[in-house]
């Protein structure tokens, strides 16, 4: 968010000099700031958000790679003789949690030249193979991997967040026994005054 905003100043401003740059930097750590204080921001969020864009380009990179590397075999497929073409329709189930992400790895499985996902319900997914070879480990395949990657770092940010709450949630408890145990007993200091 801090970077963003830097970079908005700075085209808004439509040049660059060292006393738009530090006033820049100084604006940008100011609604930060703020950001953090009162809108529940952290540096733990600005941390996984750079995480969840570094994430992203390098599933776009293993994307077009596969890309590239199913079309030279597909192109081989049809242009070769040699070759008898075997289409195949093949079911199998994925590990991945989150529907989000089942949709990610249908989706990447159709752009890739050569198979389409035909169906997908629940966490069983048909797809449609040119070839057999096509299909070959694609329960396992690299897509997957890189999802179930991206779950489990996003589950590891989930448990600090609710042991952080469940801390909180204990010593809000703590206090609250200790403000009890703590509190005078005021029947016993009435009638030690009666019988003064």
């Amino acid at each position: 968010m801090f970077v963003l905003m830097f970079a908005l100043w700075i085209i808004f401003n439509g040049r660059f000099t060292a006393e738009i740059a530090l006033f820049g930097l100084a604006v940008s750590a100011l609604v930060f700031w703020f950001l953090c204080r009162f809108m529940d921001y952290s540096l733990k969020k600005e941390a996984g958000a750079y995480r969840g864009l570094v994430f992203g380009l390098k599933y776009i990179v293993l994307l077009i790679c596969e890309i590239f590397k199913a079309n030279f075999y597909v192109m081989n497929l049809i242009l070769s003789s040699k070759y008898i073409i075997e289409p195949k329709l093949l079911r199998f189930r994925t590990g991945l949690k989150e529907e989000a992400a089942r949709v990610v790895l249908a989706n990447s499985i159709t752009l890739t030249p050569g198979t389409i996902t035909v169906t997908l319900e629940e966490d069983e997914y048909l797809v449609h193979c040119l070839d057999r070879e096509l299909g070959e480990g694609i329960e396992s395949c690299s897509f997957e991997k890189r999802l179930e990657e991206l779950e489990r770092m996003k589950t590891g940010t989930d448990k600090s967040k609710q042991g952080a709450s469940a801390e909180k949630a204990a010593a809000g408890t703590e206090q609250t026994k200790l403000g009890k145990h703590s509190e005078p007993k005021r029947g016993g200091s009435r009638r030690e005054r009666g019988r003064t």
